[in-house]
C-alpha cells in the first residue's frame, strides 16, 4: 500500500509539471499554424475587426414624426413618407442583386415572353424599371388614404390609386404623387450610380379621380406651395435619401447594419457658386449659341464665378444633382436641335429637383425662367433644365438673355 501511494503521488506531480511547463516557441508556432489551418479549412478564417463606434443619429421615422407634428398640414403625409423610405430600401436591395438575380436586360411581357414595346418616353423598358415601378406604385398608394393618384415616368397616363390597388377604398385623397422609379437604370450594367425621384403635389379642388380629367390633378405649377414634397434616393457607394418638406433640405444615409435611414445631413446648403459643371458635352455642337458660349467661358476661366472649372458628368440625374448639391456648381440638360424642349420631364424630374435645390439656397431655371413657375400642359412635358448654385445659374440665364436678344 505504501508503494502504491508513493507511485500515485509521483504521477500526480508529473502531470502537474507537464501542465505548467512552458511550451517551446517552435512547438507553439506549430500549434498556432495547425489551429489557423483548421479555421481556414472550415471556412471560419478570422478577420481583423476595425475599432469603430456608431454615431448617435436620429432615425428617419423620428425626424418625420417631429416635422409632421410641427407642420400640421403635413401630418397626413407621414405614413406616405415612411412608405417611400421603405420602398427606397427595397429598390436598393434589388439594385445590389441585379446581377446575381438576373435582373439585367430588357423587360419581357409575362404572357408572350417577348420584349416589351418602348414606353411613352421612346425608351426600351429594362427589367429593373418594371420591378421598381411596381414597388413605388404600391408604396405610394397602399400606405393610407392621403394619395389619390400617381403618375410614373414608366406609364403613359396617370392612374388612380383605386386602380393600382384594385380596391375602391383607395380612391380618395388630397394629394397626387409623381415619380421616376429608377433614373439612369442603364448605369447599373456598369455599377454606376442610379436613383429614384419623387414629388407630392396638393390636389387642386377642380381635380377629381375620374379618368376623363385625372390629368388636371397633376397639371399645376410647382410654385405657390402646390409641390409640398420633393425628394430623391441615391443608390451608390452609400444609399442617401434627400428630402425637402418646404422648409430646408435634409439627408438620410442608410445604415446597412441596422437597415434604417439615419439623419446624417442636417439643413443642407448648396454653395453660392461652384467649380463643377455637369453637362453631356457630346451634344455640344447641338446646344444653342448661348450655352456654347457659357461653356467656353467656363473652360477658359472667364466665368464670373472666378473658379477653375471642373467637368463631372455621371449620366444619372440623381447622381449629378447630388454632386452639385453637396459641392456646388451647375447641372445642365439644355435644348438641342434634336430635342428642342430638352429631355428632362418637368413634373417628376425637373420640378422635384428644382424644389430641393431652391430650398438649399440654389436656383433652377430653363435658361429663360424659373422651372417651378412653369404651367405644364401634359404629363410627360419636357423642359430645358439648369440647376445648381445661384450664381452659376444666374450667369447662364444672362448668357441666354444676351444671345436671344442678339
Amino acid at each position: 500500500f505504501g508503494v502504491l501511494k508513493i507511485t500515485a503521488l509521483a504521477l500526480a506531480s508529473t502531470s502537474f509539471t507537464l501542465q505548467n511547463k512552458q511550451v517551446s516557441p517552435y512547438r507553439k508556432q506549430l500549434s498556432l499554424s495547425a489551429s489557423s489551418q483548421e479555421s481556414y479549412s472550415s471556412g471560419e478564417q478570422q478577420q481583423p475587426q476595425p475599432s469603430t463606434s456608431k454615431k448617435r443619429l436620429q432615425p428617419f421615422s423620428r425626424y418625420l414624426e417631429i416635422e409632421c407634428w410641427k407642420n400640421s398640414h403635413l401630418r397626413d403625409l407621414e405614413p406616405v413618407l415612411i412608405s417611400i423610405g421603405q420602398a427606397c430600401k427595397q429598390i436598393n436591395r434589388i439594385v445590389q442583386r441585379a446581377q446575381t438575380d438576373d435582373l439585367y436586360g430588357n423587360a419581357l411581357d409575362k404572357s408572350t415572353g417577348l420584349e416589351l414595346d418602348e414606353n411613352v418616353q421612346g425608351e426600351v423598358q429594362q427589367k429593373l424599371d418594371v420591378v421598381c415601378n411596381e414597388i413605388m406604385l404600391r408604396s405610394l398608394c397602399g400606405c393610407g388614404s392621403a394619395i389619390a393618384a400617381v403618375a410614373s415616368e414608366e406609364e403613359e397616363v396617370p392612374r388612380c390609386c383605386s386602380d393600382v390597388m384594385g380596391n375602391s377604398a383607395f380612391e380618395t385623397g388630397d394629394y397626387v404623387a409623381v415619380f421616376d422609379p429608377l433614373d439612369g437604370s442603364k448605369n447599373i450594367d456598369s455599377s454606376l450610380p442610379v436613383g429614384t425621384i419623387f414629388g407630392i403635389y396638393k390636389k387642386p379642388i377642380k381635380g377629381t379621380e375620374t379618368s376623363d380629367n385625372l390629368d388636371d390633378s397633376f397639371l399645376q405649377r410647382g410654385s405657390n406651395q402646390n409641390l409640398v414634397v420633393g425628394g430623391y434616393c441615391l443608390y451608390s457607394a452609400t444609399t442617401v435619401l434627400v428630402l425637402t418638406l418646404g422648409s430646408g433640405v435634409d439627408g438620410f444615409t442608410l445604415d446597412p447594419d441596422k437597415g434604417v435611414f439615419l439623419h446624417t445631413h442636417r439643413d443642407i446648403r448648396i454653395p453660392k457658386s461652384g467649380a463643377i459643371y455637369s453637362f453631356n458635352e457630346a451634344n455640344f455642337m447641338d446646344f444653342s449659341e448661348g450655352v456654347q458660349a457659357y461653356l467656353q467661358g467656363l473652360k477658359t476661366g472667364s466665368s464670373s464665378t472666378g473658379l477653375k472649372a471642373q467637368a463631372r458628368y455621371i449620366g444619372s440625374l440623381v447622381g449629378d444633382i447630388h454632386n452639385i448639391l453637396i459641392n456646388g456648381g451647375v447641372f445642365g440638360y439644355p435644348a438641342t436641335q434634336s430635342n428642342p424642349s430638352g429631355k428632362l420631364r418637368l413634373l417628376y424630374e425637373s420640378c422635384p429637383m428644382a424644389m430641393i435645390v431652391e430650398q438649399a439656397g440654389g436656383a433652377a431655371s430653363t435658361g429663360k425662367g424659373r422651372i417651378l413657375d412653369i404651367m405644364p400642359n401634359k404629363i410627360h412635358q419636357r423642359v430645358p433644365t439648369f440647376i445648381g448654385s445661384i450664381e452659376n445659374v444666374y450667369e447662364i440665364d444672362q448668357f441666354h438673355k444676351y444671345y436671344d436678344e442678339a
